[in-house]
């Protein structure tokens, strides 16, 4: 299929080709098995389809609402069966479907017919060239999946579903299966868990009989399917299974190890999202809901975006053979465990989440003996002997026993064959307020009992009383064994973030919350999905002793920074995924807000963080914008065009595939700064009240920029008097490169702030220090024991350290002086970060170590030091980047990976 238009995918744009105008997907019902041994996820997935009256959505029912070109709104189901009148309209407004096939192939006596290319990524039906370009065609994005079967349901076979079937008579069988369809998916939200059954049954319904079948070709970035004599998508099946399974090395599914050498899987986040996990509509307007059975082995825990705590069950008809290396003691049974999620709140799919691995849960005290045997391997585990695997290491030497139950003992947390009666109540943390020294005033009163919601009907936490008041939502933490201990600091924070996030921004939008500590090799410092959270290892806390209140800093504004993305970037999205400011600018701006207030700071330290913050990240996004193209320079990559999609739906994201735009923080950073100056004109604490008024009018929507900048202006009318226009601030904000005037102005006081000038006096004495050991002897070392250095916050130490890459040279002294002061070794990873920079422009080889471990371990932060390890040309730098690019080189991002390679390599 050709693009539309002039959609021209090249390497740094991606294509979302679902044709969205035509049909929607409304709900999905995943089916899937895990794989271990062969890195493949199978199964299928069944679409409930609605198509748009006349080619494109009339009805702005539905919580993503997406704005067109035409100035229409997307996502309104049609609400009811199409009379005879109407499917003859239909077919007339819609005309020929705007796509042609390139290549067509022959047929076959098989079911499934692949055909070779250079890429092996093209398949195809058998008879797929006896349908036509007047066949309506739907589009799917799709990528890295092997297709079996297409197939349409008959779902009026399934018994439940006779009172959702028309009850007039003369009603043929094509158009029964479309008005149940259309009934089941307009069913009322309070009726949400029969809804949900129905959609469970009719998934398991049998292929239709009528004598015709679906065919489906699918290219490199799409699946698309027809059924021959079918010119209108009001003609098309309504619900379709499709039979497929994953590819070991698929862009959006990754296949590691965790840190305790034990194989895991989870979707990555990655710039192509979910479609090589299942085919689906990419572009965000198509919101949907979904529910899925994940079997996976029983000894592992599946974690997925859902509602609730899923119970696993055991899975009589999936069991595996093992027989490794045919040694009779190994030989037995895989037995496999069913998980069931599900979401009643319609996402675009590019938000459903899903990891699958050999966790445990994290509980307030971790016994000492269960880290015996493995907390060594998450410090040295790269190290091992050369060809040393997971399987050559018995359960038992993991610590591990045949379930996860048997990991953490007394733990709530059951799973393994014979717990399916186990209550899952109890494995969620509701941990005591009182406890972490917070206060207990009800903020319910803080949201109108009226709300009135303008997304479509679903069932919205915002219209609970409940919900108001719940300040902490259910919550658990899961890692690999070795990382336990550590991660008690999040299972510890948590209570504190969303009591402080539940003051500032009100009602929280999910029930609940997982929170996962990914492998190594993940590219960021944390993702948030509906109901689940991955996080770095790196944002735990380093050192051997117990944690202070400043050593909590990265772990505390990191996890606040995911959880402000309930809000903006998952209850509140962006309907063009080339606007990332409006979820990672606000999840940056607000982090600081939220982690204030769950630090329960004055006014005045408020402040004074704030700004030192801000003069950090001023220099950050500084450097960055010296280092980079203008292109990417841009919060609105499409300018005038943001949010236009083309006649069938389909849409580019700009620069997505682009390997720079990976590594670059413009979003957040840029983003941030544009709502410390909007912030700086209205005054903080009315700009934090603006946002939970906007949180009120756009919960469950999709939105652009302006929807945000409009509202801004019409609630603070001054705001245009003094020349801010909606034109003006995309002129200097968002529509342009570089570095608005505003914020060179700002930065010189920040830069004069009272926590900056401690540090620059601090600086002082260092390299005064450095001076006094240029030279030898006796006299000049005494000086040393002289200085008083003073206490510094983790932001702080950042700081300095920042400062002191820029002096041309530092003494071996001073370094070891700095190491041994700081104890820099059990900072937080970005103090860590700035003292491995400084280690390898000084060329300081006591601590090539504590870089080696950096890069081993802070994966997500350490690609900037490849480059300078090889920039310097010192021949043992630059083996230390090769031996550690070779250490974690199979489990690296492959975007990471890719460019770390070509500066190394």
């Amino acid at each position: 299929m050709e693009p539309d238009g002039d959609l021209n995918p090249d390497t740094d744009d991606l294509p979302l080709r679902a044709n969205t105008n035509h049909i929607l997907v409304k709900h999905y019902v995943l089916d899937l098995t895990v794989h271990f041994g062969r890195k493949v996820i199978s199964g299928s997935v069944v679409l409930f389809l609605e198509p748009c009256s006349g080619g494109k959505a009339e009805d702005d029912i539905g919580p993503g609402a997406g704005t067109l070109e035409t100035g229409r709104t997307q996502d309104g189901p049609v609400g009811r069966l199409q009379d005879e009148d109407t499917v003859e309209k239909g077919k007339k407004g819609l005309g020929k479907t705007p796509t042609r096939m390139e290549e067509m192939f022959g047929a076959g006596e098989r079911h499934r017919a692949e055909v070779a290319s250079e890429t092996g990524s093209i398949q195809s039906s058998d008879l797929w060239e006896t349908t036509s370009d007047d066949d309506f065609t739907l589009v799917l994005d799709c990528c890295d999946l092997d297709v079996s079967k297409v197939e349409e349901l008959d779902v009026t076979s399934v018994s439940a579903t006779s009172g959702l079937l028309p009850e007039r008579s003369g009603v043929g069988s094509v158009n029964s299966q479309a008005a149940f369809t259309q009934n089941l998916i307009s069913m009322a939200s309070s009726r949400w868990r029969q809804k949900h059954q129905l959609f469970s049954s009719c998934s398991r319904a049998p292929g239709a009989q009528d004598g015709s079948s679906l065919h489906f070709y699918r290219d490199r970035w799409s699946l698309q399917v027809r059924k021959k004599g079918v010119a209108s998508p009001l003609e098309f099946p309504r619900a379709l299974r499709i039979c497929y399974e994953t590819r070991p090395t698929g862009g959006s599914v990754r296949w590691t190890k965790d840190q305790d050498n034990r194989v895991c899987v989870y979707t990555a986040g990655s710039p192509i999202n979910n479609r090589a996990l299942f085919p689906c509509q990419e572009p965000p307007v198509a919101m949907s809901t979904w529910q899925a059975t994940v079997r996976a082995p029983n000894e592992c825990v599946v974690l997925m975006s859902g509602e609730e705590q899923t119970v696993p069950i055991e899975d009589g008809d999936t069991r595996i053979w093992n027989e490794n290396n045919n040694r009779e003691l190994l030989k037995r049974w895989i037995y496999y465990l069913m998980w069931n999620y599900y979401v009643t709140m319609p996402m675009p799919a590019s938000t459903f989440t899903l990891a699958v691995g050999h966790w445990s849960q994290v509980t307030a005290e971790i016994p000492p003996t269960l880290e015996e045997g493995v907390t060594d391997r998450a410090d040295c585990g790269k190290t091992a002997k050369p060809g040393s695997g997971p399987g050559e290491r018995t359960e038992a030497e993991l610590g591990l026993g045949s379930s996860t139950r048997d990991v953490v003992k007394g733990t709530p947390f059951q799973t393994g064959r014979g717990d399916q009666t186990t209550r899952s109540d109890s494995a969620f943390c509701y941990s005591s307020l009182e406890d972490e020294g917070l206060s207990v005033t009800d903020y319910s009163g803080m949201v109108d009992d009226g709300i009135s919601c303008s997304h479509g009907d679903y069932p919205c936490r915002f219209t609970e009383r409940s919900a108001r008041s719940q300040r902490v939502i259910p919550h658990r933490v899961f890692g690999p064994v070795c990382l336990l201990h550590k991660a008690q600091t999040v299972l510890k924070l948590l209570p504190r973030c969303w009591a402080a996030a539940h003051t500032v921004l009100g009602v929280h939008p999910f029930s609940r919350l997982d929170v996962l500590i990914v492998p190594a090799g993940f590219s960021s410092l944390g993702m948030a999905s509906p109901h689940i959270i991955f996080l770095s290892q790196s944002v735990l806390y380093a050192g051997s002793s117990g944690p202070g209140e400043n050593s909590l800093s990265l772990c505390g504004s990191r996890m606040c920074h995911e959880i402000a993305h309930s809000w903006f970037g998952l209850v509140i999205g962006a309907k063009d995924w080339t606007e990332e400011w409006i979820s990672e600018g606000f999840a940056t701006y607000l982090e600081d807000i939220i982690w204030a207030q769950a630090q329960q700071l004055s006014f005045q330290e408020t402040a004074e963080q704030s700004d030192l913050k801000a003069l950090l990240r001023w220099r950050r996004l500084s450097d960055e914008l010296k280092n980079s193209e203008e292109v990417l320079q841009i919060l609105r990559p499409n300018m005038e065009k943001t949010g236009q999609v083309s006649e069938s739906g389909s849409s580019m994201v700009k620069h997505a595939l682009n390997p720079d735009k990976a590594f670059m923080q413009v979003h957040y950073l840029k983003g941030y700064f544009l709502l410390r100056f909007l912030a700086s004109q209205v005054g903080e604490q009315q700009f934090v009240d603006f946002f939970r008024l906007f949180v009120k009018k756009y919960h469950g929507q999709l939105i652009l920029s302006q929807d945000f900048l409009r509202l801004l202006l019409i609630t603070f009318p001054g705001m245009e008097r003094k020349g801010l226009t909606l034109s003006a601030i995309y002129a200097d904000w968002l529509d342009r490169p570089g570095i608005p005037e505003w914020l060179y102005e700002r930065s010189a006081v920040w830069s004069q702030a009272r926590l900056v000038e401690e540090v620059k006096a601090e600086v002082v004495k260092w390299i005064l220090l450095s001076q006094s050991h240029q030279g030898k002897g006796r006299k000049r070392k005494r000086i040393e024991p002289k200085v008083n250095y003073k206490e510094v916050t983790s932001e702080q130490l950042v700081m300095l350290l920042e400062l002191l890459l820029e002096e041309e040279e530092l003494s071996v002294s001073t370094m070891r002086a700095l190491q041994r002061t700081y104890d820099l070794q059990s900072q937080d990873a970005e103090v860590r970060h700035r003292w491995c920079e400084l280690v390898v422009k000084h060329e300081y080889s006591q601590a090539y170590g504590d870089v080696e471990h950096f890069l081993v371990h802070d994966q997500a932060m350490g690609v900037y030091l490849y480059g300078e390890l090889m920039v310097q040309e010192d021949p043992e730098q630059q083996a230390l980047a090769c031996r550690c690019l070779s250490l974690v080189q199979e489990e690296m991002d492959q975007s990471a990976r890719r460019v770390v390679e070509e500066m190394v390599l």
